[in-house]
């Protein structure tokens, strides 16, 4: 007759689960990741409302085409257009993305502002 089996050893499985631990705690100070800073809206008063904003609106399709004032804007040239007209926007830039349009597009645009310097970038369905 055999002995039944009743006990179950976790030595291996708790050795495994501390080298993972180790692993993971050595490699996460490595890891450089990149994010947007998200600031959370304002409660704005009425004053504020009724100065004039000094936004630039920038607007992509469906088509993933830039636009600016109806005015289409290749994407190769969105640093220059940024940097030439940042100065007369000082608030900064309002995205008004389309539903359809591509996550690239967008990022592209991002991109672009923050290198020519703009700090302020909102995005928007539009």
């Amino acid at each position: 007759m055999r002995d039944s089996f009743n006990e179950i050893n976790i030595t291996p499985l708790t050795d495994i689960f501390l080298v993972l631990l180790i692993i993971m705690m050595v490699i996460a100070p490595m890891l450089d990741q990149q994010g947007l800073n998200l600031a959370v809206p304002e409660v704005v008063n009425q004053e504020q409302v009724l100065k004039d904003p000094k936004i630039m609106n920038v607007v992509v399709t469906q088509d993933n085409k830039i636009l600016w004032n109806g005015d289409l804007i290749e994407p190769e040239n969105l640093e220059n257009f940024f940097s030439e007209h940042s100065k007369d926007y000082t608030d900064g830039l309002l995205i008004q993305a389309d539903d359809d349009s591509e996550h690239g597009t967008i990022v592209k645009v991002m991109d672009s502002a923050r290198n020519t310097g703009i700090t302020s970038i909102s995005l928007s369905r539009g």
